[in-house]
């Protein structure tokens, strides 16, 4: 399975829901949201800067991104974006077999 790195903000709907229940489980609320398609959320963290909270996801991409439209169109979450863990020396290797074949705008 892939991994993916989900970053997102509460909207004042999402924080109002603190406010009202400052003991509400995030972790467990997501977790359960991606075991209902067999996906597994592995850390889920709240964070202080740009995004509210973090989480990563073991999945596919589908999942992690229908995990993404259930969150955003709740009208909590905002600026979902979906990060994937990748292997940056396999892209490597592929680019380098693949460098000998290109051509440039123009030659």
């Amino acid at each position: 399975m892939a991994k993916f790195y989900t970053l997102g903000c509460y909207t004042a709907k999402g924080l109002a829901g603190f406010v009202s229940n400052p003991s509400t489980d995030r972790k467990a609320a997501t977790s359960a949201l991606a075991a209902s398609v067999g996906a597994k959320v592995t850390q889920y963290s709240g964070l202080r800067g740009k995004y509210d909270f973090m989480a990563v996801i073991e999945g596919t991409f589908d999942q992690a991104a229908a995990a993404a439209m259930v969150a955003v169109s709740s009208g909590a979450v905002s600026d979902f974006t979906i990060l994937e863990d990748i292997d940056l020396n396999n892209i490597a290797t592929t680019a380098q077999k693949m460098a000998s074949s290109y051509k440039e705008p123009g030659k």
